[in-house]
């Protein structure tokens, strides 16, 4: 049954019943074992790269979905097997509008990934979120309108649940990491999520501040929607840059001046990860790591197989491929 009561189409069961017994066949010690990867960065403006790596190496990784941002860079850190990728590409050539956001998620989880934190520069809707200060989000509202934000589709029907759309684990693991490097962190939050590249108008920002969100940017809520049907935690560290333009005198803040919060930015970010990283618990109890285990909606041999091609990684435990 579906956790409100009503019963779960038969095919759908046999298929689980399938799948539960396939999965009992391969020990997660050993998948883990087998990742290149099992947290992943994503860096965002101001971070390119993430100091600290060791054993490094990079890889380009192919995906059904077209090419990831950049390549890979592979190493560990804190003792832990990391993939770091620039979400604008080496050298910031790539727009919001134009990230592959569906190549990324799935590189991660080719790779092995299981949670992603994602280092994001957002403008301020509140007085109380000062540049230089770090959000921790656990909301999101959508206001892009050019970008595809799902696995599902050509053939292929799902839903996931996503009214809590951040890992709460991750997002504690993040705030305590704030504490411990000393950087202003907030953990809760919403983050406006802007099609760009121009920023908002003034009316436009009012509107938001009304609506009660914190922060703006460009980038994280595609990638969270994405995270969740491929079952990989995901949080965002949203480094406050500037206040959005509905605060009086934003008009006379200088590119310099925000240059300089993004590299101040970039550094303490750089601390903050590396903090996570080191606390995050070495297995996963949250509902992310199954939350596609009842998505797929479509019957199994009504599903095409260039379809099953694509996501069979993401969704075949759960359909027997």
């Amino acid at each position: 049954m579906y956790s409100d009561g009503r019963p779960r189409p038969a095919f759908i069961l046999g298929c689980l019943r399938k799948a539960g017994a396939r999965a009992g066949k391969r020990p997660v010690a050993k998948e883990r074992a087998l990742a290149q990867a099992e947290i992943g960065i994503i860096g965002g403006s101001g971070l390119y790269s993430m100091p600290g790596f060791t054993n490094v190496r990079e890889e380009r990784v192919e995906t059904p979905f077209g090419e990831p941002s950049d390549a890979f860079v592979l190493g560990e850190l804190e003792g832990r097997k990391v993939a770091f990728l620039a979400r604008h590409g080496r050298g910031h050539r790539i727009l919001p509008s134009e990230l592959n956001f569906r190549a990324n998620i799935y590189a991660f989880k080719k790779l092995g990934v299981e949670r992603i934190l994602s280092v994001s520069a957002v403008g301020s809707l509140k007085e109380e979120h000062k540049p230089t200060d770090f959000v921790i989000p656990d909301q999101f509202i959508d206001r892009t309108f050019h970008r595809i934000s799902t696995f599902f589709g050509e053939g292929i029907v799902g839903h996931v649940a996503f009214g809590d759309p951040v890992c709460s684990t991750m997002a504690k693991a993040v705030a305590q990491a704030c504490g411990t490097v000393g950087v202003a962190g907030k953990l809760g939050g919403t983050y406006v999520c802007m099609e760009g590249p121009q920023f908002s108008t003034k009316a436009e920002s009012h509107l938001y501040r009304s609506w009660g969100a914190d922060v703006i940017g460009m980038t994280n809520l595609q990638e969270a929607k994405l995270a969740r049907e491929a079952e990989i935690c995901y949080a965002t560290v949203a480094m406050v840059t500037d206040y959005d333009c509905w605060r009086e005198g934003h008009d006379s803040v200088t590119i310099e001046e925000i240059v300089t919060v993004l590299h101040q930015n970039a550094e303490n970010a750089a601390k903050v990860i590396s903090a996570a990283v080191a606390a995050l618990p070495a297995e996963r109890t949250c509902a992310c790591a199954s939350a596609a285990r009842y998505a797929v909606l479509t019957q199994p041999d009504a599903i095409p197989e260039a379809a099953k091609e694509k996501v069979g990684l993401l969704f075949g435990k759960y359909l027997g491929w």
